[in-house]
């Protein structure tokens, strides 16, 4: 199989499981609307049946991006202070374990992602087999930090995790949030067994707002595979 070929496989099995994540989403519902390249597609999907179907539901976006796509797409949209609950979040992964905790923030937008999961009674996570990990940390784990003195932070990062730590960058700048924050890449390898305790230690250190690992959130994952779309639920 050629790349393109992979590519196109690829990107159809991510649809596949973006639109099957759907069905966790029934009329009344609010829902948080999660960032990334698979769960575009039930951002895409959830937009048809508000058109095509009626479907009456109230998204919280994640990201700016995904703001801009869920109205684009017809999604009626609610800021998360004003509403009571949120029904349940479908998101993307960077990685997730076999105890299904998560390494978030590829898109840069794991602070609202971890504001919204905790606001939710349950999370559904959309991902592609390459996302299925034995041991989290092979994806770099990213942290979001302020600006103020930022390399004395990556640096104080580096100290606690003793690996190397890079800022994230875009297009030879860093890279900000939306937030107003910055990224930090921590490439500890796969190696994250108690990521409790590394979420721990980061949040101990002053400059650091937040932790890409989703720790106890993720309820379902809608996996995309060689063998199709199965849906797995944490025990």
């Amino acid at each position: 199989m050629g790349v393109e070929s992979q590519s196109m496989d690829t990107e159809s099995l991510k649809r596949e499981a973006g639109q099957a994540a759907c069905e966790f989403v029934s009329d009344g519902m609010n829902v948080g609307l999660g960032t990334g390249s698979t769960v575009k597609y039930t951002i895409l999907e959830l937009g048809r049946r508000v058109r095509d179907e009626g479907l009456n539901i109230v998204g919280v976006p994640t990201s700016k991006a995904t703001e801009e796509l869920a109205r684009s797409v017809g999604i009626p949209l609610a800021e998360l202070d004003d509403l009571p609950h949120l029904d349940v979040v479908i998101d993307g992964t960077d990685e997730y374990d076999p105890a299904f905790n998560l390494i978030k923030g590829g898109g840069a937008a794991l602070l609202r992602e971890k504001i919204v999961a905790q606001s939710s009674t349950s999370m559904v996570v959309v991902a592609d087999e390459r996302k299925r990990v034995s041991c989290l940390g092979a994806f770099p784990l990213p942290i979001e930090i302020t600006p103020f003195s930022c390399m004395t932070t990556v640096r104080a990062i580096e100290r606690a995790m003793k690996c190397i730590v890079s800022l994230r960058m875009s297009d030879g700048q860093p890279l900000f949030t939306d937030n107003g924050n910055m990224i930090a890449d921590a490439h500890t390898g796969p190696n994250i067994e108690v990521p409790a305790a590394t979420e721990r230690t980061l949040l101990g250190i002053a400059g650091v707002v937040q932790v890409g690992l989703f720790i106890d959130m993720c309820d379902v994952v809608v996996l995309a595979s060689s063998d199709g779309v199965t849906v797995h639920r944490r025990n």
